[in-house]
C-alpha cells in the first residue's frame, strides 16, 4: 500500500507545481492598475543678491534631531 500512497503524493505534488506556474503565468499577464501621477512641485526662483537660505521642513527637522 505504501506504494499508492507514494504515487499519488507525488502526483497532488506535481499538480500542484502546475496549477502554480499556470497561476503564475497569469498574474505577469494580467494589466496592472493605472498608476497616478503626483504633481511636481514648482521650484523657487533664485533670490536676486544671494541670501538663498530658508528654514524649510528637513532643515527643522534635522534641527530637532540635535537637540540635547
Amino acid at each position: 500500500m505504501k506504494k499508492s500512497e507514494n504515487a499519488l503524493s507525488r502526483r497532488v505534488l506535481f499538480a500542484g507545481a502546475g496549477t502554480a506556474g499556470v497561476l503564475a503565468a497569469v498574474a505577469s499577464v494580467l494589466p496592472s492598475p493605472p498608476k497616478t501621477v503626483e504633481p511636481v512641485a514648482v521650484p523657487k526662483e533664485a533670490p536676486i543678491r544671494g541670501g538663498g537660505y530658508s528654514v524649510s521642513e528637513h532643515v527643522q527637522h534635522y534641527y530637532k534631531t540635535t537637540r540635547i
